[in-house]
């Protein structure tokens, strides 16, 4: 499981609601963990659920992934059928009120150089929680690349779909043509679309702001290293651009932003990795945009921490999270840190790469930090330590910390 869990009242009982990877969302009562209700809302093979089903006015509106798996890099598999959706769900009961598809079904197109069938379009998968918007009742979110041809309008973009209904009301596409899949990075090439793009999703969702004047903006990162502010009242018209790293399949922005309501946070991964390893020197840091105009107010740059340690990137991956006072953000190095909203210092640093006494006895270390942010509540800081994909460290560690005696 690795979706945000949202905590609320739902027919009189406290919930937790949140999807797995294997596509399935749930009900649980908060206080006995009994099931309440599971659902797979989406039948189609793949789907998952990495970004978080968020809960508004009774309905649960579930974001859906496919990547086909790692079928891709295999020659003999008919790449590729899987689709983005979001789907609008009863919270009392799970029953589907609504099913969105980011592209329309895969249709035979062609075969690869040993004759295997394809299919087409694909992709533009929904990777994280939709963003909600009550004034004009839609939700916005980012969509992922195609992963075969031909490629469509709705991959790399902002969708804003109409909540009672599902209905696009607009989309802007912020990459055209990025058509790719795992067979890409693989040694056989076979299901690789020819040409294909350069795996820069939209894996971050969008940050809504109200700013001075009465305006609005929508602010979201993408892994080619571009931040973008697009108009939420004007069909998603870019207002600004800003560029904050050089970008990749593992660079950019990769997962989430964050705002105070002035400014945009956003960490850039810009990881680079050879096969002996991540480059324990290359990272982007963590920025301060002007929501209005996406202006630099600072940069972080990323720590040289990983010295001769096996595994260590400084790259900033995982979404952060803002305070009025400081900025989390957790790196791939392992370490969690506070940085200022006023000039970007950091304020307090803990490496979590490392062992850890833990209360159930379990032995236990960190690793680095990546997907998920660090959660705030009741005045405690809770962080999640290990991400062993992609040649990072793994880990099995949730800290919580609190404010020193």
């Amino acid at each position: 499981m690795r979706t945000a869990i949202t905590i609320a009242r739902v027919g009189g009982r406290i919930v937790a609601l949140f999807g797995d990877r294997r596509g399935h969302a749930y009900s649980v009562d908060a206080a006995t963990g009994e099931t309440i209700w599971k659902v797979t809302p989406d039948d189609e093979a793949d789907a998952v659920m990495t970004g978080a089903p968020v809960l508004f006015e009774n309905r649960l509106y579930v974001p859906i992934a496919n990547g086909d798996g790692a079928g891709p890099t295999d020659p003999a598999y008919g790449c590729c059928k899987g689709r983005g959706a979001v789907v609008a769900l009863d919270a009392a009961n799970g029953e589907v009120i609504w099913t969105t598809y980011t592209t329309a079904k895969a249709e035979p197109q062609g075969r690869n150089t040993i004759g295997t069938q394809l299919y087409g379009p694909s992709g533009a998968s929904i990777w994280s929680a939709p963003t909600i918007d009550a004034k004009l009742q839609v939700l916005y979110v980012g969509t992922g690349d195609n992963h075969s041809a031909p490629a469509t309008d709705t991959s790399d973009a902002i969708l804003a779909l109409k909540l009672d209904d599902g209905r696009v009301v607009w989309s802007k596409q912020l990459l055209a043509g990025d058509v790719w899949n795992t067979a890409c990075g693989s040694a056989a090439q076979a299901n690789c679309p020819d040409p294909h793009g350069p795996d820069q999703d939209i894996g971050s969702s969008p940050n809504l702001i109200a700013l001075d004047g009465g305006k609005r903006v929508l602010a979201v990162g993408q892994k080619s290293g571009m931040v973008w502010g697009l108009d939420p009242d004007d069909a998603g018209r870019i207002v600004w651009s800003r560029g904050v790293g050089i970008g990749g399949s593992l660079g950019g922005v990769q997962w989430g932003t964050a705002t105070d309501g002035k400014a945009v946070f956003v960490a850039d991964s810009d990881m680079r990795s050879s096969d002996r390893g991540p480059d324990p020197t290359a990272g982007g840091g963590l920025f301060a945009l002007a929501a209005a105009d996406g202006a630099v107010l600072w940069r972080a740059a990323p720590a040289n921490a990983c010295g001769t340690l096996p595994d260590c990137s400084p790259a900033q991956s995982a979404a952060v999270t803002a305070t009025p006072d400081f900025v989390l953000s957790g790196s791939d190095d392992g370490h969690i840190r506070a940085y200022s909203v006023s000039d970007g210092r950091v304020l307090w640093d803990y490496d979590m790469a490392r062992p850890f006494k833990t209360i159930n006895d379990v032995e236990a270390s960190g690793g680095a930090l990546d997907s998920a942010g660090p959660t705030i509540a009741g005045g405690m800081i809770f962080v999640n330590a290990g991400y062993g994909v992609y040649g990072k460290r793994p880990g099995n560690v949730l800290a919580a910390f609190a404010p020193a005696p």
